[in-house]
C-alpha cells in the first residue's frame, strides 16, 4: 500500500467520522490503517519500524478508546466505527465494503468452532452484538441490538435475538443499498 492510498483512506475515514479529529473512532481506524500500510511496505526499515511505532499507538489506542482492531483483519472500504468503545474484531476477520458498527461489539472466533466470520457489504451491527464462528453474513444484512449470531445468514435479513433468528426478505434494504452504492 503506498503513502498516497493510506492518506487518501485516512481521509475518507475522516470525514466519515463528522471530520473531527477527536473522534476516538477516527484514531482506532487511523492505527488500524496505519498497521496495514506498515506491513504492506516493500522496505524492510519501515516495516521494522513501523511494527514498533504500531504496537505503541495500538496499544494506546486500547487503553483509551477500548477498541481492539487488530491490524491483520481485513476490512473494506467506508468502514464506520458508529460509536467507539469495547469493540473486538479478530485478527483473521474479513468485513465487506460499507459496513458499520456500534459500541460493545465482538467479531471473532467461536471456541466450538474454529475460524473467524466473513461479513458481507453494506452489514450493520448494533450495539452488544456478537458474531462468533466460521460463519458468513451475506450482504446488506442488519444484526440487532444484544443479538448472538453463530449461523450463517444470508443476504438482505436481520438477525435478532439471542441465539438469534433469522428474518429473510428485506428488499427495503437491497434498495437502499443500491442507491447508496450508485452515489
Amino acid at each position: 500500500m503506498r503513502v498516497k492510498t493510506l492518506l487518501d483512506q485516512l481521509r475518507g475515514d475522516y470525514r466519515r467520522h463528522g471530520s473531527d479529529w477527536r473522534n476516538p473512532s477516527l484514531w482506532t481506524l487511523g492505527v488500524y490503517r496505519f498497521g496495514r500500510w506498515t506491513r504492506a511496505s516493500d522496505s524492510k526499515l519501515v516495516r521494522y519500524a513501523g511494527s514498533k511505532a504500531y504496537g505503541v499507538m495500538s496499544v494506546g489506542v486500547r487503553v483509551l478508546t477500548g477498541d481492539w482492531l487488530e491490524m491483520n483483519a481485513t476490512i473494506g472500504e467506508r468502514f464506520h466505527i458508529i460509536h467507539s468503545g469495547s469493540i473486538r474484531i479478530h485478527p483473521d476477520v474479513v468485513i465487506g465494503d460499507r459496513c458499520g458498527v456500534m459500541h460493545n461489539v465482538t467479531i471473532g472466533t467461536n471456541m466450538e468452532r474454529a475460524g473467524a466470520p466473513r461479513l458481507g457489504d453494506d452489514v450493520f451491527i448494533g450495539v452488544n452484538a456478537t458474531v462468533l464462528g466460521n460463519i458468513r453474513i451475506g450482504n446488506r444484512v442488519r444484526i440487532g441490538a444484544n443479538t448472538a449470531v453463530s449461523t450463517n445468514v444470508p443476504d438482505d435479513c436481520m438477525a435478532v435475538g439471542s441465539p438469534a433468528r433469522i428474518y429473510p426478505n428485506l428488499p427495503i434494504f437491497a434498495q437502499m443499498a443500491k442507491k447508496d452504492a450508485a452515489r
